[in-house]
């Protein structure tokens, strides 16, 4: 079988594990190629400290090397505040990493998340999965990050309501000892972002698709 080349575009570092970690760690072991995005970055202009700057450098090196990935690409646009920046820029951003790596399966944040950073990665993603300009992009799957996915108040209609589940059952492991890698992101249950809320959502999404573990996504586009 042909191997898949994947692009999974995260918000902030952190996004694409609690998302679609089990799911990345499972395309590498199939043999797939898998590519990072990165849409923000920490700077002192935005109030931090230069010794988070570096940790939060650190942390992105050490979880590129537990995925492997065959490239990481870092937008500089400041976290928390890309609802402030031009769409085109956004959009011109991930238009340049998809054309560069032509994935045919692209992970997005969903867009009805609380985090409006989340909503503005999604349509600039979105924008550039026409198939006349991007004819590569074969698949594009909206994963649900917690803290933010279950948080949304806009009601059941807009609501995560997933039509694909991936068994990651052989990568949960794995994925809660890369999300640890992310110090200032984990926290204690009953905090969203803590090991205990990570396997509890894998063991739900698993009884649904009768596996012991599994990620779930919105499939928003398929061509066969």
């Amino acid at each position: 079988m042909k191997s898949k080349r994947i692009l999974v575009v995260a918000p902030h570092p952190d996004d694409e594990t609690l998302g679609c970690g089990g799911t990345l760690l499972r395309h590498k072991a199939e043999g797939d190629e898998i590519h990072w995005l990165i849409m923000t970055t920490l700077t002192e202009q935005a109030g931090y400290k230069q010794e988070q700057i570096d940790a939060r450098k650190r942390e992105i090196d050490d979880v590129t090397k537990q995925y492997a990935f065959s490239s990481v690409h870092q937008a500089e646009f400041a976290t928390t505040m890309l609802d402030l920046a031009a769409n085109k820029d956004l959009v011109d951003e991930v238009s340049k990493v998809v054309a560069r790596v032509k994935p045919d399966t692209i992970y997005t944040p969903f867009r009805n998340d609380v985090h409006s950073d989340h909503k503005a990665v999604f349509d600039a993603v979105a924008a550039c999965t026409k198939v006349f300009r991007y004819p590569y992009v074969r698949r594009v799957r909206a994963y649900e990050t917690l803290s933010e996915t279950e948080f949304s108040l806009r009601g059941n209609e807009t609501g995560f309501s997933p039509n694909l589940w991936v068994d990651i059952s052989d990568y949960l492991d794995e994925k809660v000892e890369i999300m640890k890698l992310f110090r200032n992101e984990m926290g204690v249950s009953p905090f969203p972002r803590s090991e205990s809320a990570i396997r509890a959502l894998a063991a739900f999404r698993g009884g649904v698709a009768g596996v012991i573990a599994a990620e779930s996504f919105v499939s928003l586009k398929e061509i066969v």
